[in-house]
């Protein structure tokens, strides 16, 4: 019999994959303890606040993962090597997925942002850390202070608009096409 921390874990992980492939709106809580194998009752007992609750501990969960890969990532030698390493990640994950899976709070976040406050919230905080993540890398790679916060928010937002073309086109060369020709932008601002 699974421990009560397992049970918790594999229900997040289960809610989060879910969430990622199929929305918040499209993913029941039946379906999650179904998939992840958890006791009828243990969904409530792990997350009292029910599906919300669960949905926003799987977005930051899953924002956490991509945070440390692309923490990973942006360690590249200048900003040509990181961007396109970023774009290779999201590429490659897409592919991999045979075109299931894009940004794993986007997903989520398009949804519920106008309507649920916890849920906008746990979105808007994954992406101010990769954002802050990817502005740190910016200026290490010599963008001047005042431009790496708006263009890592560029880079955010041409990856989630090129995840979105590549899932719909199903050619993930979009995301690299994309983040290719952002590096080429980005590396004009460095002195």
């Amino acid at each position: 019999m699974a421990r009560h921390g397992e049970t918790r874990a594999a229900l997040l992980r289960t809610a989060a994959e879910l969430f990622r492939r199929q929305g918040y709106h499209g993913t029941g809580v039946n379906q999650v303890i179904a998939e992840s194998g958890a006791p009828k009752g243990s969904l409530y007992f792990h997350f009292p606040a029910g599906k919300e609750q669960l949905a926003a501990e799987a977005v930051a969960l899953s924002g956490t993962e991509t945070g440390g890969v692309l923490a990973t990532t942006v360690r590249a030698p200048d900003a040509r090597a990181g961007i396109t390493a970023i774009g290779e990640h999201f590429a490659t994950e897409l592919e991999r997925s045979q075109f299931a899976h894009g940004c794993p709070v986007a997903t989520v976040a398009l949804e519920t942002a106008a309507e649920n406050e916890t849920l906008r919230t746990a979105c808007a905080a994954v992406y101010d850390g990769w954002r802050d993540g990817l502005a740190a890398a910016l200026a290490a790679w010599g963008v001047p202070a005042p431009r790496t916060v708006p263009l890592a928010d560029l880079t955010l937002s041409a990856v989630q608009g090129a995840l979105v073309l590549a899932r719909v086109r199903r050619d993930a060369d979009v995301i690299r096409n994309v983040t290719a020709h952002l590096a080429d932008q980005i590396t004009t601002e460095i002195p």
